[in-house]
């Protein structure tokens, strides 16, 4: 038996040994590729292969996980595509957009997609299909607007009790931006924790400020009496259109933002146990 276990250690062993080889193979192979076809772009800036040889391009540095030159290699493939009614679209939405899209994500250049988003709107506008194309796009690069650790959130609003709440002037707190619901059943499971949360912290310097998605505000104050939510809520009664959710890109709920002091996101979607080390953490600084 202990023979046997040995054993298979040892071809486990080599078998991770031979995977590590091949992926090295791999990578100087795709990287080899990369540098030649960037020297043939770079003598040939015209060349009638130029699309096939950019797609191979985008190619190679996917397969070795290389996000960052994605988005201006994509942009590039774009430029040279035929625009208005000419416009291959499966080319352009599923080899271009989406795939910038995503490696913007990854790559952090989420700015650049934005624009490229709005560049591809305006050159496809008078296409029959602009419509479709525009809600694609929206639907694919919705996540470009969700803030991410490290942003910040200008928030300010006039709350259900005519005060005026402004994260600006609330930077030496901790704070947990919640967009909730009262007809989000995940909202109102995790809603006990944030209330342990805020009566737990709320004397060190924490807050948490509430966006509802609701319609009926009157739903809302009832709820919030009811479970003894006594932090700031805005309501605007728009439902999935409310203002701060359209501007953050809110496409589901819950969604929580811990902002630190200073104002700057230092997590998200935090739930039970995980919120309440993020706050401690936060408090102190760290």
């Amino acid at each position: 038996m202990k023979k046997a276990l040995t054993s298979l250690i040892i071809l486990s062993a080599f078998s991770t040994a031979q995977a590590q080889k091949a992926l090295e193979i791999t990578s100087g192979f795709e990287n080899q590729k990369i540098a030649a076809l960037e020297a043939y772009l770079t003598e040939n800036p015209e060349a009638q292969d130029r699309d096939t040889a950019l797609a191979m391009l985008v190619g190679a540095n996917m397969t070795i996980g290389k996000f960052e030159p994605l988005p201006d290699l994509l942009t590039r493939r774009y430029d040279a595509q035929p625009k208005g009614l000419e416009a291959d679209l499966q080319v352009i939405v599923q080899e271009i957009a989406r795939p910038l899209i995503e490696a913007s994500m990854v790559s952090n250049q989420r700015d650049k997609a934005k624009a490229f988003i709005t560049r591809v709107k305006a050159d496809l506008a008078d296409h029959p299909q602009s419509a479709q194309v525009s809600q694609f796009l929206d639907q694919v690069g919705g996540d470009l607007y969700l803030p991410g650790v490290g942003d910040e959130m200008k928030i300010a609003f006039t709350d259900l009790n005519g005060k005026e709440i402004d994260l600006e002037k609330m930077k030496d707190k901790v704070i947990l931006v919640d967009f909730w619901a009262t007809w989000c059943g995940p909202c109102i499971a995790e809603m006990p924790n944030v209330t342990a949360a805020y009566e737990t912290y709320k004397d060190k310097g924490f807050e948490v400020v509430g966006i509802s998605l609701d319609e009926d505000k009157a739903a809302v104050v009832k709820f919030i009496a009811d479970n003894k939510m006594p932090w700031p809520q805005f309501v605007d009664g728009k439902g999935w259109e409310n203002e701060l959710a359209q501007r953050f890109g809110i496409r589901s709920i819950p969604a929580t933002f811990l902002v630190g002091k200073g104002g700057r996101i230092v997590a998200s979607n935090l739930r039970g146990p995980d919120l309440e080390a993020a706050i401690e953490k936060a408090l102190a600084g760290e």
